[in-house]
């Protein structure tokens, strides 16, 4: 069979589409061939950002032999975890199990035909080194086991399918659950917070954005100076670093070491759509003025990088450049000091720390602040407006110096789960600092969504060039209601109450466990597989099943609606054993407990602009993460729930609701903050 990837839509399909590897995509004919030619499935799934994605591709499936072997022996699928996040959960699990590893990128899975694994890895070398096998080595000895091992392997396969089974949680009856796992959760954290460098655990070192916004919640209605402390200056060190680009804006994937110098060059949506709504609110706890510029940037290059002419937001940029990780954005203290003035390279050298040995490689320098511009304005005995002055033109110059490079590649893909993350955080952006360009780019990527991924009341989960398809999963509807709660907050629009309706009734209908709680990550019509998963833990992005309770529980108290509180309600009890045996890793579930024991206010503005206008943009800077506000102007009647509030034809009118519950109208906008500020 030849390579058949050069129809997909994929870009990191379409990246092997010319490798002599006789590749298939994941479909019916491909499973179909490996039970017809009683042949073991060669499965590798990987993303088009992916470093040692790449290294293994050039290395072997781009080698002749190796290619011939692996034809000769399996039939080989390549797989998109990005596309099919369905796959990669299933196949991650089944490498834990199978090696007591955690796996990664690239997975490198065999099958039996049926889909079932029997032996796993994520990068095989070539030729062993690095303490592991030889992928041309291990090739004919897999095919043999296949082969005359079959026994074992179908013993090990019942085994593999039980424990399996055993990850997707069970009812547990009926307990009324309470706020211990949210305490639980902070000692949690707090007990592997780095106090020195910030963060939570050691090299490698992720955000863990999820984490960090609850801590920062817990800050915020709990008065906890220790959640506080682990998420300022967390992100304050991340703002720092390496993982922050200080030129184009934006975040890298992790940081190889634990001081966040030097990141794993490749830059996701998804992370930074998690991170502008971050930094927005630890910006309105503490005014950081870096916090409201690494906001501002962010925002800059999800625009300018990442949102297509179509309106909806790209995917990835690769690590790589010319085949070498990071080359796009490493110097040389002497290709800056050529680009800059003398009075300029004084005061950038000492603050991204030009003068001191090389970080990357032992031979260049990725930009990073060592010395506060405070600190090096008192050395240089400058006034510290000018080091600014002076930094902020270097950044320019650096900037337009580095676009002539050779880019790393771009995933173009739209993924619908990954661009409600980054709608959310450019909406949250766009309240809190009053900037309607990030609103307007936020409300394009909706519309985006709802015109091309949303098809007769079906939501699809990609689309590349025009051609959207895949059956969409928990987390773009979760994420998709979520943005739409987001939205409504920055602008009140009755076509997106009506859409998050749409989402809400499909997450029921085709995602519900009606027997025992919770949402499975496919739907109910999706293709069959060897195992169907029901995930509560939070991963780089947030729980399926935490966000759709969390969304749900909100939507439910706006528009008055039982069903989503019920569903919201019987998530909760099915994860509350798994809450209270590990809280921490299961975050959104415990914000969604959250407001499950106290309902989250609502506030309900009407009136004229722009008195409605001031009074929202009062409350916006104010972090209060238990209130959701809505300001919906006069033209709008006959709204649902507690929404359903007449107009005020002069001035403006406020209601604050709890559940469907509301205090006398106040048109005082002091009385409103008095109440706001009251406890509950």
């Amino acid at each position: 069979m030849p390579n058949l990837l050069a129809a997909e839509t994929s870009p990191y399909l379409l990246q092997h589409a010319d490798n002599p590897v006789d590749w298939h995509p994941w479909n019916a004919e491909a499973l179909a061939l490996a039970r017809a030619t009683d042949k073991p499935i060669l499965l590798s799934v990987g993303y088009s950002a992916c470093h040692w994605c790449h290294v293994m591709a050039h290395e072997s499936f781009e080698d002749a032999a190796v290619a011939a072997a692996m034809n000769r022996h399996f039939v080989n699928i390549k797989v998109d975890r990005e596309e099919r996040p369905d796959l990669d959960q299933i196949y991650q699990a089944a490498h834990q199990m199978l090696t007591g590893r955690s796996g990664g990128w690239p997975l490198t899975m065999f099958l039996m035909p049926d889909g079932m694994p029997f032996f796993g890895g994520t990068y095989f070398p070539k030729t062993p080194r690095y303490g592991m096998p030889g992928f041309t080595d291990l090739l004919p000895r897999i095919a043999s086991a296949y082969r005359e091992q079959r026994a074992d392997i179908l013993r090990q396969n019942a085994a593999l399918r039980e424990a399996l089974g055993r990850t997707v949680p069970a009812p547990a009856g009926a307990r009324e659950p309470d706020r211990a796992p949210l305490d639980d959760a902070v000692r949690e954290l707090a007990a592997a917070f780095d106090a020195v460098h910030g963060g939570i655990g050691q090299a490698p070192k992720f955000p863990h954005p999820c984490e960090l916004a609850f801590c920062l919640r817990r800050h915020a209605l709990d008065g906890s100076d220790v959640t506080r402390n682990i998420a300022v200056q967390t992100l304050t060190k991340m703002a720092e670093g390496g993982i922050y680009d200080h030129l184009g804006g934006g975040f890298c994937r992790y940081s190889v070491d634990a001081t966040w110098t030097i990141p794993h060059f490749e830059k996701m949506l998804c992370d930074n759509g998690l991170l502008l709504a971050l930094y927005s609110d630890a910006w309105r706890v503490t005014q950081a003025p870096r916090f409201a510029q690494v906001a501002a940037e962010t925002a800059a290059w999800v625009m300018r990088e990442m949102q297509s002419p179509a309106g909806g937001y790209y995917s990835s940029f690769d690590a790589d450049s010319e085949h070498e990780e990071g080359k796009f954005y490493v110097w040389t203290p002497h290709q800056v000091r050529d680009l800059l003035s003398t009075e300029e390279y004084a005061v950038v050298a000492p603050h991204y720390g030009l003068d001191r040995a090389p970080n990357f490689e032992g031979h260049a320098w990725h930009l990073r602040v060592m010395q506060p511009l405070d600190s090096v304005a008192a050395a240089l005995d400058l006034p510290p407006d000018l080091c600014v002055a002076r930094v902020e033109s270097a950044r320019t110059k650096l900037f337009a110096a580095r676009a002539l490079r050779v880019p790393p590649g771009r995933d173009d893909k739209l993924l619908a789960s990954w661009n409600a993350l980054t709608i959310t955080g450019m909406a949250r952006a766009a309240r809190v600092f009053g900037e309607p360009a990030w609103l307007q780019s936020a409300q394009r990527a909706f519309e985006f969504v709802r015109t091309v991924l949303w098809r007769d009341g079906r939501l699809l989960a990609t689309c590349k060039d025009g051609k959207a398809h895949l059956n969409a999963y928990l987390d773009d509807h979760a994420f998709l209601l979520d943005a739409a709660l987001e939205l409504l907050q920055a602008e009140f629009r009755a076509a997106d109450v009506d859409f998050a309706r749409a989402l809400a009734d499909a997450l029921l209908t085709r995602f519900a466990d009606r027997d025992h709680g919770g949402f499975f990550f496919t739907s109910h019509d999706h293709e069959p597989l060897i195992h169907r998963t029901k995930p509560g833990h939070d991963h780089a992005t947030p729980s399926g099943n935490g966000i759709a309770a969390y969304a749900l529980q909100r939507l439910g108290h706006l528009l008055g609606e039982p069903r989503y509180l019920a569903a919201a309600a019987r998530a909760l009890q099915l994860f509350y054993p798994e809450l209270e045996r590990h809280p921490s890793a299961c975050v959104s579930l415990c914000t969604a407990l959250d407001e499950y024991l106290t309902p989250p206010r609502t506030v309900v503005l009407r009136g004229m602009a722009p008195a409605l206008q001031a009074w929202q943009q009062q409350l916006d800077r104010r972090y209060r993460p238990d209130l959701l506000i809505l300001t919906i102007p006069n033209e709008y009647n006959g709204l649902c729930g507690p929404l359903d509030k007449p107009p005020a034809p002069a001035g403006s009118i406020a209601w604050v609701c709890r559940g469907v519950s509301c205090l006398p109208a106040i048109t005082d906008a002091g009385k409103l903050a008095r109440v706001l500020d009251a406890p509950p």
